[in-house]
């Protein structure tokens, strides 16, 4: 009958400038597609090359390297039979594109480039690409010399145009194009096109899953249609994790859905659709507006069908419901997810963690202990790829883990550096949590390299500094408990290195930091100490988040220790004990509650409030709790905290980005780190709206 066609999707774990790699990939997933009868293969953006190449873009060499994966991509057989649509950097008339290159048996069928481009957040195309403006406008591209060889082709249509096959239309979207209010697929499917592809690089953020299936489902519920989405998967080399959740939606309904967090390299999603369900649809829902479009598509024609003759009896893809992870679903596999690519790709032996018994720490622990839950699944699953990454790993050829407690032995190290401003609760928290992990945990004390560098200190000044509870001021008070910080940070490296040397076995050991997105937020930690690490992966998770993560653990682990850690009040145990108690704790010395810093961190990033747009948001938000003055107090102080201390996150461990409103200085939170704290215009503001307010009486 020759209307149902067979269509495949994918996500693929490429990695910036991994050419070899991410063409072993493209052909794997093109052959899986093959396999499964699908005509049509769909790849995630810029695959070629891999999306977070950022300014080796500006390398000729990573044209050109490209275009030698497409030649490869052209002359082999594995492509044949099969329309592929690639994505890499195309430059045309001396300007740089991101392009989708669609070819089938060896010939370069149109070339596309990205219209919209992705500019804002983790963002920056515009500093790599242009955007072609001209709407429905076709150029011709010459090809370099190496693809002529190949195709025979001197050059090929280039622009905003789409594929007409001998039985429907396609056309491209690219991953940021869905996202706009300018969307192409609204006018292509005026225009009659009846599938629709978009090949993305999207990462992962909590909470955000739902907001792109429900643009997917959108984008063919107005105008039917179907709806092919491709995502890269997994760290190509920077702060962001990209999650998959390849899909197929048929007018408005998901009927195909891949993983968001996987550890397998490629995985390849196909659905068999009926094409006469679209125009089914259309016929009744846009009929009327499918006439009026002013300026028809330009439509580039090739002699090949997607369907078959005899199809009577193929079966369709039936809707489904999609299943979304949980924040702490999400938070237990992303992460794990991250930092197994993370260490496999930089060659070292494991992570060297600084685990301290308090929330932030042991949710980096829980996070390695479920990677390697992640990763014994995988190998029971028959996953030769994790298999060998983990035996390249451990260093053993012939190794087989049985139980992620024993693998979590293998790969992680955990310690406890203890000082005499440590209590024995803490301790045996972070021991409790080692043994039920199966990490391999480790003692030792600082107070002896403390005493020795204040030695130093004090031989060259004659003075010896005192904590506060001793009579000490407050300047040397906060020395002291820096001092133990960054003591903590150079034995984490020192152990980190040769830790494994001491019993015998290569390598070394990557540092996981464990400081949450609130307290970057703040500046509540010190600069060059155990937040100072290789990578750290919660970086970009609010303790409120963290807290709720490790009750999932609880149930989903059996990590019982955890439950005496969330009982416990978040404490940097850097001042001397009271009675061996803590008697320092976060959220006094911080001056707010860790739940008040979510409100306010989400109001500076993503409502983008300086302080005077921030008190009048939040004199209606803390109505109940806080009078307008007590409101005031508040912000003021945050933002002396906030600028004080924003010259810290120039320094910060990269950071799984998880987060809106993370104050990564890197990319995504781009701001000074020299400001005038004390921000009198702004404060000044605040006050003369005060004075104005009539009942302002504290609240009890």
């Amino acid at each position: 009958m020759g209307r149902k066609v067979t269509l495949a999707t994918c996500s693929l774990n490429q990695w910036a400038l991994d050419f070899d790699g991410n063409l072993e990939r493209i052909l794997r997933s093109i052959e899986v597609a093959r396999t499964r009868g699908a005509k049509y293969r769909l790849g995630p953006e810029l695959e070629i090359c891999g999306y977070g190449c950022a300014d080796h873009f500006y390398e000729s060499d990573t044209l050109l390297h490209s275009f030698q994966v497409l030649r490869k991509l052209l002359e082999s057989p594995v492509t044949r039979d099969i329309i592929c649509d690639v994505g890499m950097p195309v430059m045309h008339h001396n300007v740089r594109y991101n392009c989708r290159v669609l070819f089938l048996n060896g010939k370069i069928l149109l070339i596309r480039p990205k219209m919209l481009m992705a500019n804002k957040g983790n963002y920056r195309e515009i500093r790599w690409f242009s955007p072609w403006n001209q709407l429905r406008r076709v150029e011709e591209y010459f090809l370099p010399r190496m693809i002529q060889e190949v195709t025979g082709q001197d050059t090929v249509p280039f622009g905003d145009c789409v594929l007409s096959t001998k039985d429907t239309c396609i056309g491209t979207e690219i991953c940021h194009e869905l996202w706009s209010p300018r969307s192409p697929h609204i006018r292509m499917g005026l225009d009659g096109v009846e599938i629709f592809t978009n090949s993305s690089a999207s990462h992962h953020e909590l909470r955000k899953a739902d907001n792109r299936v429900d643009l997917v489902k959108s984008a063919t519920t107005k105008s039917g249609g179907v709806y092919l989405y491709a995502n890269q998967k997994g760290c190509d080399g920077d702060r962001v994790y990209y999650d998959g959740c390849a899909m197929v939606a048929v007018n408005g309904d998901i009927v195909a859905q891949g993983a968001q967090f996987s550890l397998d390299d490629v995985e390849v999603i196909t659905a068999t659709v009926d094409l006469e369900d679209v125009r089914s649809y259309r016929g009744e829902e846009c009929q009327p507006h499918m006439e009026s479009e002013p300026k028809p598509c330009h439509r580039v024609k090739v002699d090949f069908s997607l369907s078959t003759g005899n199809d009577l009896y193929l079966p369709t893809h039936q809707p489904i419901r999609w299943h979304f992870h949980t924040p702490e679903e999400e938070i237990s596999l992303g992460p794990a997810c991250w930092l197994w690519d993370y260490l496999r790709r930089s060659g070292q032996a494991g992570f060297l963690l600084p685990l301290s018994g308090g929330v932030d720490s042991s949710s980096t622990a829980c996070i390695v202990h479920s990677m390697c839950v992640l990763l014994c699944q995988a190998v029971e699953d028959g996953n030769s790829q994790v298999l060998g990454d983990i035996r390249r790993v451990v260093g053993d050829e012939s190794y087989c883990p049985q139980h992620a407690k024993e693998l979590c032995g293998r790969i992680f190290t955990t310690f406890y550096m203890a000082s005499k401003n440590s209590s024995e609760d803490t301790c045996n928290r972070a021991k409790d949590l080692a043994n039920q992990i199966g990490s391999t945990h480790m003692n030792i004390n600082i107070d002896m390299a403390v005493k020795g560098i204040l030695g130093i200190f004090s031989a060259a000044t004659g003075r010896w500094p005192q904590f506060r509870a001793n009579g000490g001021s407050q300047r040397e008070n906060l020395a002291l408990q820096n001092v133990q910080a960054r003591v903590r940070m150079v034995l984490a490296y020192l152990f980190a290195q040769l830790s494994l040397w001491a019993s015998g076995r290569p390598g070394g050991l990557l540092v996981l930091g464990s400081a949450n997105v609130d307290e970057s937020l703040t500046g509540y930690f010190t600069k060059y100490d155990c937040s100072s690490a290789d990578i750290n992966p919660i970086g970009g998770i609010s303790k409120t988040d963290l807290k709720s993560f490790l009750l999932y653990c609880v149930e989903q682990f059996q990590l019982t220790a955890l439950k005496g850690i969330l009982a416990a009040p978040p404490t940097a145990e850097l001042e001397p004990l009271t009675d061996g108690q803590v008697s320092q704790t976060d959220e006094v010395d911080m001056g707010m509650t860790y739940s008040e810093l979510s409100v306010i961190g989400r109001l500076r990033k993503i409502s983008k409030c300086g302080p005077f747009s921030m008190f009048c948001k939040l004199i209606h938000t803390w109505k109940d709790s806080l009078s307008a003055t007590q409101v005031a107090q508040k912000v003021k102080h945050f933002f002396r905290m906030y600028s004080m201390n924003r010259h810290k996150m120039t320094t910060v461990t990269p950071s799984y980005h998880a987060e809106s409103y993370s104050p990564d200085d890197n990319r995504f939170d781009l701001r000074p780190f020299l400001y005038n704290t004390r921000w009198t215009w702004q404060f000044r503001c605040i006050d003369n709206q005060l004075s104005e307010m009539p009942d302002n009486a504290p609240k009890q």
